[in-house]
This record gives structure tokens, C-alpha cells and sequence, in this order.
């Protein structure tokens, strides 16, 4: 064991987690691994020597790794090893990002990497709270300067108890998952998906974790950090330089509030680029090679007008009260050949979304640590340039993109109708045409909407709106808003989206700039927030009242039935061929599960899928004497009789004796091949089933 080898021990929820320092990654600023049961998860951090130069934000790069040998697989594909991070995957990045980033020093321009691999994982002890710790250890004990700890939990609410992290047969039956993280004082994140849960319920589930919060926090702070903690390292942050930032302050004061000064978006932005040049120009010779530190002082100017217009006289860069909502419209089936399809669009921010029905065989396959296979309900979220006027060509889905799908995807699955009443593979799209802030919760509303035109049964419509917050830090004074725009979100302290029904939650997302919010902040945006919701939901329901009755002609048909499994391979006969017979018969698909579940879907008004059913049905069927049966002549024996196909792959004879009430020479005085028949058992022997002749149809 290496001399700097350090071992802590502390419960979270009743279960015994234990961190491991100085054994591995030696290298790293900061590294541990925790443990809980037979979870385990390595976190390590390092940070770059020199800031990056050119950066005006700061580069810290968060991952998350799922090691498949964590669960003793071996990955699919041609390589056999983990290739792209699982959406699961990028989504816990996300998750351990969130609460760390607000917690690194302003001006901090250096790289830092945070990593968590998963190396162990069992499915009582879920890794990601685990992850999220750990990050947190391995920053607070690491000599980069950060103004942690923070502690991260997942709550749970079973049979109306709340539960930590709770385990397996508990995530099954809790009404919530809520991912948690803050400081021991505040939280910093919410991530939460839920079953219409009552406001009380939610605020309660999130106090209950912030206490357990607390008390990991301060075990990393008054024991881990003093025992392993390495001293900060001194860093010298970028900051505007004082005397450039008086001098720009009192130059263009006036000139940002006539920048300011205007509701329309296009206008404001015209004024504030003339003004930012006016503002270059005045100081090029005064600062020369200063205009990145003139660029950052108007920026933080105009930022604090904004905020002063907000918090002082409760108006807004667009006119509208705190609790105003955007003005709404929308409309249903604008894509004739979708399923289901709907256009939301509130501000200047709208989604096209479409919603697509398919067999239960095109649900979505997953790999992954968990006992999850595959996702029956999907929803994509994309992107592109254009929705923000930007000249970007089309990129495969980054974080945001998945992370924004995901949160409507908790959003809905709550009111997503089981298998059982609607068996269908359900795919909705948000394809975002516009944007000026919560896309995110204009894809709830719009994917309610294309849900309910595509005539898929969900329990009850769903909407989502956005809260921000203005917080003064000296006096606690805050302003909560409804339904924020894009320059609300990026001046404003806090994005708070929450989605549901009007019976409650479905899902939360928070996301802060500041160092925690308090319950009664916590209280004020949820309760606000219900406001929101339910005025968006009136509208959204003013144009799609209730669910389309039937499905889009275009939708595939679906039929169940069940076969005794050891009949499978008589419905699929050698190599496909008789299963493959009735799908080209029919024009229908097909898929037949190992338990004997035959799944059939056809077009139009089902006809071809009864049909199917019917050809299978007399395939499984056990014949018996005095069965009739519909067939067709597929081979002659001129004077012994012909031979009469009753279901693919089976056949039986007709004797020429029992083709008529008279003799009959040969067969061809009577039948002929290709001709279908009605014929009745009359035996069932070693050598086949013989049949009588009943009528000849066609």
C-alpha cells in the first residue's frame, strides 16, 4: 500500500460509502474512488498550467465513462470496446457539471478536466450519485481553486415516504426521481423526473435531500479535505482592470439606456452593436489593445441595467410583467403524411414536432450499466443554426441537444399510455425552427400537441415553462419571472424549467449561476411556475382540445395474439420461407417473440392483419377430423387424388373416391392446380390427413 494511502468511511441514506485516496492516479491535481456495496466509481481531475489563450469563457470539460466490464459485458459492435458516450452517459456528465461549474473562481481561464469512470456497478447502488461525490472529493482536495464542497443525491418518494438513493424494487415504485446537489447552505441543481406530483411534495422531496447534502459536505470539508487536501494553488484571474472599467462606466452609461430602451429584440440588438462600436472607437487610442477588457466592461454594465430595469421596476426587456407568459400560438396537423404533428410557438421560440407509431420491434436498443435493454418511447430534440439566425451547418446531436430531448422525454413518460392499452413504438421529434429562449419546454408543449394528434391515449396533456431568477446577493431581495427569453436566461441568476399536468409535476430541470437558492426561492418559481403552466396549457388545448379518436391513416394497424412457442418454427418454416409467404401474402410485418407474442401490423383498416392472424391461426392450429378448412390445390396425382395446401407449409390429400358423389376418372375432370377449395378432415393418420372435397371455389 502506497505511504499517502487514506481510507474515509461515512453513511448517505443508511448505506455505508467509503472514499479511497493516495492509491491510484498519482498524477492527477485531485483523485478517489468511492465505494457503496459492489459500486465503484474513479474521479479524477487536472488542471492545465497556463490559461488557454483567447478564451472568454471557462474550458472545463466534464465525463462521464461507462465501463462495460463494470457489469461483466463485453460491448457489442465490430471492436468489442465502448465507442461514443451513451446518451445515459452524456446526461450524467451533465449532471456532475452543473453543480461544479458556478463554484469556480470568476476570470479562471485555465483547462479542467473532471472524469468519472464507472468500475463497478450493481443494481441496488446506482453509480451516478456516487459520480457526483466523488467529482466533488476529488476538486475539494485538489490544489485547483474551487469554493466547494457540494454534496449530490438521488431522492426518491415510495409509498409516501421519502428515500436516499434508494435501491432497485425502490426506483420502480417511487412517484420521484429527483437528482440533487448543493453546497451544505443552498442548491446549485435539480434534475428530476415525476409522476404528477403535488408542488409541496416536489419542494419537500428537495429539502429532504438538501439535509443529507449538508451532512456530506461537511464530512468532506472537517475531515477528507484537512486529512489529503492539498493547499489551493495561486493563480492570477483575469479581471478587467479598474481604471478601463470607470472610465467605459462613465462614457457610456446614457448610451446603453437609449441602447435599452426599446421592447423589440432586432432594434435593442441593432442599438447595442452601434453603441459597442461607438465605445471601441472613442477608446481605441486611450486602451489601445484593450478592446477584449472594453468588450467585458459593457457587457457587465448592460447587464446590471437589465437587471436593475427587472428588479426595480418589474419591467422587462420586452415590456412584459414578472408574471407575463409570451404571446402563444399554435396549430395541429401541418404534415399530412406524419402521424401526428404540431407547431408550438411562443416569443420567437417554436418547435415543429412530430410524433411517428411503429411496432414494438423499433423501440430503441440500449447499452448500458443498467438493467435497461431497450426504450419503447423516444424523443429527439435538434438544434440547428438556423433557429438563431446563425450560418452553422447541420452536426449530429451535442449535449445540450440530448439533455434537452431527455428533460421532455421525463416530461412526457409519465402520461405515455402502458403497452398494454396502446402497443406501439412511440418516436417524437423536436425540430426547433426558432429560438429566444426555453426551447426546452416549448418542445413539452408542442410534443403534447403532436401526441394527442397522432390519437395516442396519454393520460393527460402536459406543459412546461421556464422561471428565472434576478437575486440582489448583498440584501436577498429576488424576482422570480415567468417564462424567460434568451437575454433573461443569460443575465439572469437561475433557468428553472418545470413541466406537468394540472394534477402536478412531471419533471424539473434547474440550472444556477450563483453560489444556491434558498426553499423560500425554491417555493416562489414553483408555485409561479404553475401559474405559467396552466395559462400555456389553456391555450395549447384551444387547438387540440382532446385526442385525435382514430389513428392517421398512414399509422400501422397493430394485432396481438399468442402462439404456443414450440409452434414458432412452423410459423417461420425453413430459412423464413412460410413466414416470409404470409408477409408477402398480406403486406403486412410481422415479429413473434420467444414467449409465443406474435405481433401484426398492417395499413389501411386492419384487413390485411386479420388476415395474417388468420393464415398463423391455422398454421399453430392442431388439426382434427371434421375441421373444415379454405385451401388451395398446389399438386395432382392424376389418379389417386390431389393434394390441397390448408396453411403454409401443411397440406393433406384429397382421395379422388372423395371428390365426388360419382366416379371420376381422373382428377383433372375436376380440379385443376391452383384451384381453391373447402375441404372437411375425414382422417388424420401416420401417413398425413386425408380430406373430403366439400366445394370447390374458385
Amino acid at each position: 500500500m502506497t505511504p499517502n494511502y487514506k481510507e474515509f468511511h461515512f453513511q448517505v441514506g443508511g448505506r455505508e460509502v467509503v472514499v479511497e485516496t493516495g492509491k491510484y492516479a498519482e498524477q492527477t491535481n485531485g483523485s478517489c474512488v468511492v465505494r457503496c456495496g459492489e459500486t465503484a466509481v474513479m474521479v479524477n481531475v487536472c488542471m492545465s498550467e497556463k490559461p488557454r489563450d483567447g478564451m472568454d469563457f471557462f474550458p472545463l470539460q466534464v465525463d462521464y465513462e461507462e465501463k462495460m466490464y463494470a457489469v461483466g459485458k463485453i460491448p457489442g459492435g465490430f471492436k468489442r470496446r465502448e465507442g461514443r458516450a451513451s446518451d445515459k452517459a452524456i446526461l450524467t456528465a451533465r449532471l456532475i457539471d452543473r453543480p461544479l461549474r458556478p463554484l469556480f473562481p470568476k476570470g479562471l481561464f485555465n483547462d479542467v478536466v473532471v472524469i468519472a469512470t464507472a468500475l463497478s456497478v450493481e443494481p441496488d447502488v446506482a453509480p451516478e450519485p456516487l459520480a457526483m461525490i466523488g467529482s466533488s472529493i476529488a476538486l475539494a482536495i485538489s490544489d485547483i481553486p474551487w469554493a466547494g464542497p457540494t454534496g449530490s443525491v438521488v431522492v426518491g418518494l415510495v409509498d409516501g415516504n421519502y428515500v436516499i438513493n434508494p435501491d432497485a424494487a425502490q426506483r420502480e415504485k417511487s412517484t420521484i426521481h429527483l437528482n440533487l446537489a448543493g453546497t451544505k447552505d443552498a442548491i446549485l441543481m435539480i434534475e428530476a423526473g415525476a409522476n404528477e406530483v403535488t408542488n409541496d411534495e416536489m419542494v419537500g422531496a428537495i429539502m429532504f435531500g438538501q439535509e443529507e447534502i449538508a451532512r456530506i459536505c461537511r464530512y468532506i470539508e472537517e475531515t477528507i479535505v484537512p486529512a489529503v487536501g492539498k493547499p489551493k494553488r495561486e493563480i492570477e484571474l483575469y479581471h478587467i482592470p479598474e481604471e478601463i472599467d470607470a472610465a467605459v462606466r462613465a462614457y457610456s452609461s446614457d448610451k446603453l439606456d437609449w441602447a435599452l430602451d426599446t421592447f423589440d429584440r432586432q432594434e435593442r440588438q441593432a442599438r447595442q452593436d452601434r453603441v459597442g462600436a461607438e465605445i471601441l472607437e472613442h477608446f481605441k487610442e486611450i486602451f489601445p489593445d484593450k478592446a477584449r477588457e472594453i468588450n467585458d466592461s459593457v457587457y457587465y454594465f448592460t447587464k446590471e441595467k437589465v437587471r436593475a430595469k427587472i428588479f426595480n421596476d418589474g419591467i422587462r426587456p420586452d415590456g412584459r410583467g414578472l408574471r407575463d407568459v409570451r404571446p402563444i400560438w399554435c396549430e395541429r396537423a401541418v404534415l399530412p403524411r406524419a402521424h401526428g404533428s404540431a407547431v408550438f410557438t411562443r416569443g420567437q421560440t417554436q418547435t415543429l414536432t412530430t410524433c411517428t407509431l411503429d411496432m414494438l420491434a423499433a423501440a430503441q436498443k440500449l447499452e448500458g450499466l443498467d438493467d435497461e435493454t431497450e426504450k419503447r418511447y423516444m424523443h429527439q430534440y435538434n438544434f440547428p443554426g438556423y433557429c438563431t439566425g446563425e450560418a452553422k451547418a447541420l452536426r449530429s446531436p451535442g449535449r445540450r441537444e440530448i439533455g434537452h430531448g431527455a428533460l421532455a422525454e421525463r416530461a412526457l413518460l409519465p402520461v405515455i399510455p402502458p403497452v398494454e392499452e396502446f402497443p406501439y413504438a412511440i418516436r417524437v421529434v423536436n425540430d426547433i425552427l426558432s429560438s429566444n429562449g426555453s426551447s426546452s419546454m416549448a418542445s413539452v408543449c408542442g410534443s403534447t400537441m403532436a401526441l394527442m394528434d397522432a390519437g395516442v391515449p396519454i393520460k393527460a396533456p402536459v406543459a412546461g415553462v421556464a422561471m428565472g431568477l434576478i437575486k440582489n446577493q448583498e440584501t436577498g431581495e429576488f424576482r422570480v419571472l415567468t417564462d424567460i427569453q434568451g437575454l433573461e436566461d443569460f443575465l439572469g441568476d437561475m433557468d428553472f424549467k418545470v413541466a406537468g399536468t394540472v394534477k402536478g409535476i412531471t419533471a424539473i430541470q434547474m440550472d444556477i449561476k450563483i453560489k444556491g437558492i434558498s426553499e423560500e426561492i425554491m417555493h416562489t418559481a414553483i408555485n409561479q411556475a404553475n401559474e405559467g403552466r396552466e395559462f400555456i396549457l389553456s391555450k395549447m388545448l384551444e387547438v387540440v382540445p382532446e385526442v385525435r379518436p382514430e389513428l392517421s391513416k398512414y399509422a400501422p394497424r397493430i394485432l396481438f395474439m399468442k402462439i404456443d412457442p414450440e409452434k414458432i418454427g412452423d410459423v417461420v418454416g425453413k430459412q423464413g420461407k412460410v413466414i416470409n409467404s404470409i408477409i408477402a401474402e398480406t403486406g403486412t410485418k410481422i415479429d413473434i417473440e420467444d414467449d409465443g407474442t406474435v405481433c401484426i401490423a398492417s395499413y389501411g383498416d386492419g384487413a390485411d392483419a386479420e388476415k395474417a392472424k388468420a393464415i398463423i391461426e391455422s398454421i399453430v392450429h392442431d388439426p382434427e377430423v371434421g375441421d373444415l378448412f379454405i385451401g388451395r390445390v398446389v399438386r395432382i396425382l392424376s389418379q389417386t387424388g390431389a393434394f390441397v395446401e390448408f396453411a403454409p407449409g401443411k397440406d393433406g390429400m384429397i382421395h379422388i373416391s372423395k371428390m365426388a358423389d360419382r366416379r371420376i376418372d381422373k382428377v383433372e375432370d375436376v380440379l385443376a392446380i391452383g384451384d381453391v377449395v373447402k375441404v372437411r378432415i375425414i382422417k388424420i393418420g401416420e401417413k398425413g390427413i386425408d380430406f373430403k372435397l366439400i366445394e370447390k371455389l374458385g
